[in-house]
């Protein structure tokens, strides 16, 4: 048989496989968790971003990470971006709402309990406290923009447990694997000085609970993922700054 029969047969095979494969990923169900919402951009009707959810392979991925959690319970989804429900309005509860639900990047960032412990409610609240957040909208903690409030969160954190809210009523006995840490942009400051605000933030904090940073992949936060975000952030900021306005000549 000649090279060429031999090459058409290998091809023939491995589109084969590679359809079986499409079948098979593309039919089998869902577990609880593993899809992410995506939502579609009215103004061009191409989707350009993803919403962050959180499924139900959580605790089996902080394990890998080296921070295992008892895998035998599966957290519910949590979509970071669903209006909370939970317990009725706070005095603060407007604080902390975004002016504007269109964004185009999201920023994470994870808090996650050491191997065979838990973040505890209680603690958590005091280490956002020290760390200068705002309890507020949804339930939730957020840094505010120094005197203008009303500007929305530069970043907010989150349960990662849905409905993603710090019940104060429940707060006692709150037990979470992990928090997470989200920044979206644009943001009421440039997205450099966001992540320049939520990253000694999220460092505090798991200084405070005796926890480990992990970035949005789940893996340690290191020195090259750092440098990495941070070009990125800057790659941003120069492509979404205002252009120079152009003066009409004078005749």
């Amino acid at each position: 048989m000649s090279d060429v029969w031999l090459m058409r047969i290998g091809i023939l095979v491995a589109g084969a496989i590679l359809l079986a494969a499409i079948w098979y990923f593309g039919t089998r169900p869902r577990q609880g968790g593993q899809g992410r919402r995506v939502r579609t951009d009215e103004r061009n009707g191409e989707r350009d971003r993803m919403e962050p959810t959180l499924g139900a392979q959580i605790e089996q991925e902080l394990d890998a990470a080296g921070n295992g959690t008892d895998t035998a319970r599966e957290p519910e989804e949590l979509d970071l971006f669903d209006d909370a429900v939970g317990e009725p309005a706070t005095p603060n509860a407007e604080l902390g709402r975004r002016v504007s639900d269109d964004f185009d990047k999201i920023v994470t960032l994870y808090i996650a309990a050491r191997a065979g412990e838990v973040l505890r409610g209680p603690d958590i609240v005091v280490a956002a406290e020290k760390a200068g957040l705002t309890y507020g909208h949804m339930n939730v903690f957020h840094r505010l923009v120094e005197s203008h409030p009303e500007r929305g969160p530069i970043f907010s954190v989150a349960n990662i447990r849905k409905p993603g809210s710090f019940e104060m009523s429940e707060i006692q006995a709150l037990e979470t694997p992990a928090i997470a840490f989200f920044l979206t942009l644009p943001a009421p400051v440039s997205a450099l000085d966001a992540w320049e605000k939520m990253l000694p933030t999220a460092q505090r904090m798991a200084e405070l609970l005796e926890g480990v940073l992990l970035d949005e992949q789940r893996n340690a936060l290191g020195r090259q993922r750092v440098a990495h975000i941070r070009d990125e952030l800057r790659a941003y900021d120069r492509q979404n700054e205002a252009p120079p306005v152009t003066r009409s000549p004078r005749w």
